[in-house]
């Protein structure tokens, strides 16, 4: 009898089922896709800057340079090719006095969700996502992640930034038009929290950085699925979702604030062509990415940031729900395999 593989994260204490009894082909995955449809009144594009509050930051085409501005007043200008806007619906909201600063935590189990939640239109294209937008394009949109996170980590009240995108409906998009979003708590939320934590505790242990030990490896393994000057991007070990894959940087750093033109413009090719390898193999499915990143100085030589990216190829069920153990029937080296083959063809 064969046995499924049991594998345990790198970090976390968390293991996955790697489902080899009953595996699958990634494209056993691809569905056919369904035509979006764009609403003559999306908020986002370009003629409605009225729709939404007014922006907190702008990258303007002017003469053929970018400027940074935002909305003043009830100016709306639409030369833009960036805009970040408050969040019409917010999970989190700034201080309204001074003392709302302080006394954010009341007790061990109470708190006010004091913070900031923003929309990044990442385009003035409705349909410009990162897997087809120009590599130009996408280096403006990092910048702009890399501005937004300097400004609100500096606020006393943050403790947190999440820096995420939802796309397609089954990933949490409730508007098609091209956006990321970013979210700064008052608190560290529990999975960076315990993720820092494991950091910490392999540095200590081993005097070096576990991120960058996993990059050591990974580079040589059959899950390695990109790998360039600044960037490696590969499948984990234990995956929890079918076609999961991580993209790290080569250089150890905390977060994305203190990257060179360089490695902005190395990433966002990197992001680019590792989504298009997505959606050419399984026919544009829904995902999410997220940046793993810390703020807190102390983790500046125990965490490296890096940015995760899962596909919504499988839903979870009671079991996963009701353990925390996840089964993913496509292994990790198999979604490597097939996402090189894409990325060669």
């Amino acid at each position: 009898m064969v046995y499924n593989d049991l594998r345990k994260d790198y970090l976390l204490n968390r293991w996955v089922v790697i489902a080899t009894e009953r595996s699958r082909r990634p494209t056993d995955f691809a569905k056919q896709k369904t035509e979006s449809e764009q609403n003559s009144m999306c908020p986002m594009c370009v003629g409605n800057e009225h729709m939404t509050p007014p922006a907190v930051l702008l990258y303007l085409k002017q003469n053929g340079e970018i400027e940074k501005s935002r909305d003043h007043n009830d100016t709306r200008p639409k030369n833009w090719l960036i805009r970040v806007i408050p969040n019409l619906y917010p999970a989190f909201t700034p201080p309204k006095n001074p003392a709302d600063q302080t006394q954010i935590i009341k007790n061990e189990n109470y708190g006010c969700a004091v913070g900031h939640h923003e929309v990044l239109v990442e385009s003035p294209n409705h349909d410009e996502d990162p897997a087809d937008a120009e590599p130009a394009q996408l280096k403006l949109l990092i910048n702009a992640y890399i501005d937004r996170l300097r400004e609100l980590a500096a606020k006393p009240y943050v403790e947190y930034v999440s820096i995420f995108r939802n796309y397609g409906k089954e990933a949490g998009a409730s508007l098609s038009h091209a956006h990321s979003q970013l979210i700064a708590t008052p608190t560290v939320p529990r999975i960076p929290a315990k993720e820092a934590s494991a950091s910490k505790k392999f540095y200590e242990q081993h005097q070096k950085c576990v991120f960058c030990d996993m990059i050591e490896k990974e580079t040589k393994s059959p899950r390695l699925i990109l790998d360039n000057s600044h960037f490696v991007v590969f499948a984990p070990y234990a995956s929890v979702h079918p076609l999961e894959f991580w993209i790290l940087p080569k250089k150890h750093a905390s977060n994305i604030m203190g990257l060179s033109e360089a490695e902005v413009e190395a990433f966002a090719e990197t992001l680019k062509t590792s989504l298009k390898a997505l959606k050419t193999l399984v026919n544009d499915p829904p995902y999410n990415y997220s940046f793993h990143m810390s703020i807190n100085p102390d983790d500046e030589k125990t965490f490296h940031w890096h940015l995760e990216v899962y596909p919504r190829l499988s839903i979870w069920a009671g079991f996963e729900k009701n353990t925390g153990m996840y089964i993913n029937t496509v292994k990790p080296e198999t979604s490597a395999e097939e996402l090189r083959k894409t990325l060669q063809a």
